[in-house]
């Protein structure tokens, strides 16, 4: 039995059955573009990675050229002159201790936290809160960093964050279905060119084994990797 709506189902049998190029999957994607709301464009791909073996997991983050289409809110460990500059830069929520005691309350009203590396101690103890969520600050994702109101202006453009799940899957958010054709395809192959850039030495054979592109309620569409 499908748990799918009729239009899910309609748009489904629309789309193509292989593969295709990105430019094709794009204009598609567009097509089905029948809702009232600006739908989230997302990538997710496949990668030929072990996640079981800590050098072969894949993280990090990218400017896209154009931006997700969405307002961020960006939560700042900082303190002292760092901390002034994160709010100057338009950070949302900045704090230390403070921030890291409404996190354990549970005010987790944020879609990125940065840190400065001198308050990686208050921000260690609230892995097991961000860390399942996508939210704790890393090195390899650039949201620990020394010059954190640029990290604030980037992530506040429209930078993103992405790592691997168990299954060795990346996924990520790059525009809106009101973006044009040529936005979501720069956006795309900014993402896609990016996450090929920091493929682990580690990982053998093909590194993208699939590409898949969707929107929040459209049928997947896959792209020749």
């Amino acid at each position: 039995m499908s748990y799918h709506s009729k239009r899910y189902r309609e748009l489904r049998e629309k789309a193509p059955v292989g593969a295709v190029p990105l430019a094709e999957a794009i204009r598609q994607l567009k097509a089905f573009n029948t809702t009232k709301f600006n739908q989230t464009v997302e990538v997710s791909t496949n990668l030929g990675i072990d996640p079981r073996q800590s050098d072969q997991n894949v993280r990090g983050s990218v400017a896209l050229p154009h931006g997700i289409g969405k307002s961020v809110r960006v939560a700042v460990f900082a303190q002292g002159d760092n901390a002034e500059k994160a709010a100057a830069a338009g950070a949302d929520i900045v704090g230390g201790d403070d921030l890291a005691t409404r996190i354990k309350g549970g005010a987790l009203d944020f879609d990125v936290a940065l840190a400065t590396p001198d308050m990686m101690g208050v921000v260690g103890p609230l892995g097991r809160l961000l860390g399942p969520r996508g939210l704790m600050p890393s090195p390899r994702s650039g949201t620990v960093t020394t010059d954190i109101a640029a990290a604030v202006r980037e992530f506040k453009a429209g930078k993103i964050e992405f790592r691997n799940d168990k299954g060795g899957n990346v996924a990520a958010p790059v525009g809106k279905l009101s973006f044009d054709e040529t936005q979501l395809l720069e956006n795309i192959n900014t993402f896609l060119n990016h996450l090929r850039s920091v493929k682990p030495a580690a990982a053998k054979g093909t590194y993208i084994r699939s590409v898949t592109i969707s929107a929040t309620m459209s049928p997947g569409i896959r792209v020749v990797a």
